[in-house]
Parts: structure tokens; C-alpha cells; sequence
């Protein structure tokens, strides 16, 4: 490439928007070392410390989403969008990319919509299984649109492009031996280990199934690690204490996910993107409990997609009590089930999505 890169980015709101952009950007400075970035996210958006903290420029811009809550703080929305609008086109024009790319956020969507209009090159990385408003628009004026599942409705099939999401390099190099994993954890290598993941914060939801299973668990002589987050983690400590067991790890956060996904055997985990493309490259079972109240209840979209192929269970949220623990056994219970739902996840497992994501943008370009 002779002349110096400039590249657009746009993704915030939550980490599954964010680090996907950080890393199609980390795979693109690779190649070209020399390339100038410049990203666009929403002020007061996780995205304006967290890219800085990646290594980028970021600039903000005023916008928001529905508040559906309260209807009434909505009535500023239209002049946020325009002003938002105006703004980004002036950064653009400023900045003059040679292409952009959004990950979907608040910021993308005016971002991408301008850089189209000023006939800039336009990619988009869906990481869900359903897409989002602003994203099905802006697909009709993209190169290509990359995603996780190999069907998204609302997005053109001649656009889909089956790639996966860019995920922490750390889990695709540091997936190691389970019974090795188990014993760096203080676990018994021979026993059936569960881990169980609600995000970053954790899920009340998981936290009062644990609660309510505490025992059962413990008479089935089978290993948990409960990742509890920072809401529940001193009052799980304080219920538990009188029931200690070598048993059961309860931690806070897990800041080594790799160890944690190496040493479980079955994981318990909600359904969002990342999440999801992370126990994909892990491939070891999963039970999915989708988080209800995601946009367009998208993470029941994402976990439909592995139960239909036989590489997942779900219980859904309201089910809870009725359903979590029976199908946890079940799959608990057949080591030929969790043999084969392994094997399915491969279909979903795309280590190479940033490299891959990357290529196919350099081909469209050409």
C-alpha cells in the first residue's frame, strides 16, 4: 500500500460493541503500522475510556437511545440525532478515512450514516443474531456486513458475510489441558467442573439458582466455579459461609477467563455475542440463560441458534425454577451429550474472525 491508512471506527455503549472495533483495529495496525485511526463514540460511553486505554483517538458525539422508561426525557432526542449528525460529518470531513467501520452503539449509527452520504466505504460488524434498527438502514449502503450467525434477518444475503466476532486473543492462545487448568485452580482434576458466567456485573439470575441449589450441589460432589460479580459477591460470602465446601470457588470476577474456561466442563452462561463466540473457540457444553430484557430480546435470538444445532441447552429467565437445575443434570449426567454439543459448537467457533474480517475488507476495497 503506498499511500498512509486512515481508518474510521464507530462501536460503544457496551463492551460487545467495543472491543470487536478495538480488535478489527489492532488486526488492521498489524498489517499496516502506519495507519491513522480515529474513533467515534457516544460522550459519556464506556467507548471514550476504553478505546484511549486500546491505544486510539476517540472523539464524542451527543447521543442517546430510547429511554423507555421515561418517556418524557426522549422529548430532546430529534435535536440530539441532529446535532449529533452535524458533528460527525464535520469530524469526517476533518478526518477524511479512507473507509469506516461500525460495530453498533449509539455513535455508529450516525457516524456510519454520514461517512455513506460523503461516499466513504462503509463495513459493518453485527455481533448478534438479530440486528439491530439503526444497522438493518445502514446495511443497504455497506461493502459487506460481517456476522456471527449465518443467517441475520433484515441484512441483504448477498451482503452476509459468516465470519464471526473478533474476540480477546487471549482466549483463542490460552486455552490449555483441562485437568492441568483444573489443578492451577485448586480443583480436583478428576471431578465434573461447572463454571458459571453472568458477565462483567454478574446475573442475579444465576446467583439465586446457585442459591437455591447450594446443597444439591454439593451432594452430587461435583466442582463449581461461580463467578458471582461485584453486586451479590459479599452477600453469596456471608449466606455461604457456615457451608464451606472444597468444592465450590465463589469469586467476584475471573480475570484469567481462559484458565476458567479450560478447567469446566460445562459452562453456565448468559447469551450475549462475545460471551457467546468466546464458548464457541472454548467448546466445551453449554447451558445458555438468555438475559430477557436485551434489545429485541436478542440474546434468546443468540442462544436459539446453538440449541438448533444441537450445541447448546437453554432455560429462559421465567423457567428458571422449574427447568435450571433438571436440564443442568441432564447434561451433567451423559457424557455422550456434552461429547456431542462439543463437537456441534465447532460450526460457531471462529477464532480467525479479526484476520478474516480484515481480509475481506482489503478484497472490497480493491
Amino acid at each position: 500500500m503506498n499511500k498512509k491508512l486512515k481508518v474510521l471506527l464507530s462501536g460503544g455503549g457496551t463492551g460487545g460493541h467495543i472491543f470487536p472495533a478495538i480488535a478489527i483495529a489492532d488486526e488492521i495496525r498489524k498489517r499496516f503500522p502506519d495507519t491513522e485511526f480515529l474513533f467515534i463514540g457516544a460522550n459519556g460511553k464506556m467507548e471514550m475510556e476504553k478505546v484511549p486505554q486500546a491505544g486510539y483517538p476517540i472523539e464524542g458525539i451527543d447521543i442517546a437511545g430510547i429511554d423507555r422508561g421515561n418517556m418524557l426525557s426522549n422529548l430532546g432526542l430529534p435535536f440530539k440525532i441532529l446535532k449529533s449528525l452535524s458533528r460527525s460529518k464535520k469530524i469526517i470531513k476533518r478526518f477524511a478515512p479512507d473507509f469506516a467501520i461500525g460495530t453498533g452503539g449509539f455513535a455508529s449509527g450516525p457516524a456510519l450514516y454520514e461517512a455513506s452520504k460523503l461516499g466513504i466505504p462503509i463495513f459493518i460488524q453485527e455481533q448478534n443474531a438479530h440486528a439491530g434498527v439503526t444497522n438493518k438502514i445502514l446495511s443497504k449502503k455497506a461493502k459487506a456486513v460481517f456476522t456471527a450467525y449465518p443467517k441475520v434477518e433484515g441484512f441483504p444475503d448477498d451482503k452476509i458475510k459468516f465470519l464471526g466476532n473478533p474476540i480477546r486473543e487471549n482466549i483463542i492462545l490460552g486455552m490449555e489441558e483441562s485437568s492441568q487448568a483444573k489443578e492451577k485452580m485448586g480443583l480436583n482434576k478428576e471431578k465434573l467442573t461447572i463454571l458459571s458466567v453472568g458477565g462483567s456485573l454478574g446475573s442475579r439470575t444465576l446467583n439465586n439458582a446457585w442459591r437455591s441449589h447450594f446443597d444439591e450441589l454439593i451432594n452430587k460432589d461435583y466442582q463449581l466455579i461461580w463467578q458471582t460479580g461485584k453486586l451479590d459477591y459479599k452477600d453469596i460470602i456471608e449466606e455461604t459461609k457456615d457451608k464451606k465446601s472444597q468444592n465450590i470457588q465463589i469469586l467476584e470476577f475471573i480475570k484469567d477467563m481462559e484458565k476458567a474456561y479450560s478447567a469446566a466442563d460445562i459452562i453456565v452462561s448468559r447469551a450475549g455475542a462475545i460471551a457467546i463466540s468466546e464458548l464457541a473457540v472454548a467448546q466445551k457444553p453449554v447451558l445458555l440463560i438468555p438475559f430477557p430484557f436485551a434489545a429485541e430480546d436478542h440474546q434468546t435470538k443468540n442462544a436459539l441458534n446453538l440449541v438448533e444445532k444441537n450445541a447448546a441447552k437453554m432455560v429462559k429467565d421465567s423457567e428458571m425454577e422449574e427447568k435450571f437445575w433438571n436440564t443442568l443434570m441432564e447434561v451433567c449426567d451423559s457424557a455422550a451429550m456434552r461429547k456431542e454439543m462439543s463437537e456441534n459448537l465447532e460450526y460457531f467457533a471462529k477464532p480467525n474472525a479479526a484476520k478474516e474480517i480484515v481480509d475481506e475488507i482489503f478484497i472490497k476495497l480493491q
